[in-house]
Formats: C-alpha cells, sequence, structure tokens
C-alpha cells in the first residue's frame, strides 16, 4: 500500500548533514526562526536547559577549527580503521575547516546541574537542524567542536557560563 507522505515526514526523511556552504549571511529572522523552533522541543520537568550561542564571526569561526583539529587528531592517534585514518588525514590539513566555511554556527549550551541536559538540548538540536531544512537552509552538527571547552580563553570569548556546557554546535 502507497501513500504520500505528510510534509513532517517528508522534512524528517528528506534532512541531510550538509558539508559545503555558501557565504552568505543567514539573517537575524531566519537565525531567530530556526532557535524558536528549538524551544518547542520536550525536556525533562520542562525545565528548557538550553541557550543558544550564535557565531558568525569568521576568525573567530577559524581559531576554533585550528584549536579543535589537533585534539581530534590526538582522540584518534590510537585507532587504525579506515575511517580513523582518512579523518586524521583530513584534519592534519592546515586549511581544512572543520566547519565547512559555514557563515554561521549555532551551539546549543546546557545547564552543567540538570542530568536531562544532553537529551535535552540534543531534541531542541534536532528540532532546529529540521526547522533550518525546512527552510531550504542545510546543517550539520559538528561535533568536534566542543573540544573548544578545553580552552578557557576560547570559551570565555563565545560567552559561554562556567556552570554550562557545550551540547550541540551546528553549522
Amino acid at each position: 500500500m502507497h501513500h504520500e507522505e505528510n510534509a513532517t515526514i517528508l522534512n524528517i526523511k528528506t534532512r541531510r548533514s550538509i558539508r559545503d556552504y555558501h557565504d552568505t549571511q543567514l539573517s537575524d529572522e531566519m537565525i531567530n526562526r530556526i532557535i524558536d523552533a528549538g524551544t518547542y522541543a520536550p525536556s525533562a520537568l520542562d525545565i528548557e536547559p538550553w541557550r543558544f550561542v550564535i557565531v558568525q564571526n569568521r576568525e573567530l569561526l577559524n581559531e576554533i577549527s585550528d584549536f579543535a583539529k589537533p585534539l581530534l587528531v590526538k582522540n584518534l592517534e590510537k585507532r587504525t580503521d579506515e575511517l580513523a585514518m582518512n579523518i586524521i588525514e583530513i584534519f592534519k590539513n592546515e586549511s581544512f575547516d572543520i566547519f565547512y566555511n559555514a557563515p554561521v554556527m549555532i551551539i546549543v549550551i546546557g545547564s552543567k546541574d540538570n542530568a536531562y541536559t544532553d537529551y535535552d538540548c540534543s531534541l531542541c538540536a534536532e528540532n532546529m537542524m529540521l526547522a533550518a531544512h525546512s527552510m531550504g537552509i542545510g546543517s550539520c552538527w559538528i561535533g568536534a567542536a566542543a573540544l573548544v571547552e578545553e580552552s578557557a580563553e576560547l570559551m570565555a570569548e563565545l560567552k559561554i557560563p562556567e556552570d554550562h556546557k557545550i551540547v550541540a554546535p551546528m553549522i
């Protein structure tokens, strides 16, 4: 039995992680609509532990990329599987940008003192990626960007409070 998919299911099934970006900046209105969709995610006890950091500064994005690459290589160096070896090669390339030259990163951060933060902020992030896709905007969760937590200097530059942690860095 064949049936037409509704718009929501079609949006879920057609979303992909995008790793190739135009340098066109998103409007504040678009960014706000994406974040707003995130805030409709369910959260344990309705605590909504998420907050958002928007990064549009190319120099800062490059700084984060350059900081994270060697750490990721170090984390993978004991692995010998082909996937890890390929990633190491890519990340050793000085010109490689872990953000694929995307013009904006939105980081979903969450309260450290909530046991459900990772779940809640992940649900929020998925809502945001689906909302972006429905608006014709590509996205990708860049897990490696969370390594920025190892730099007090970059965390301060991102204005991430000490009682919060990075859950979902998305371009």
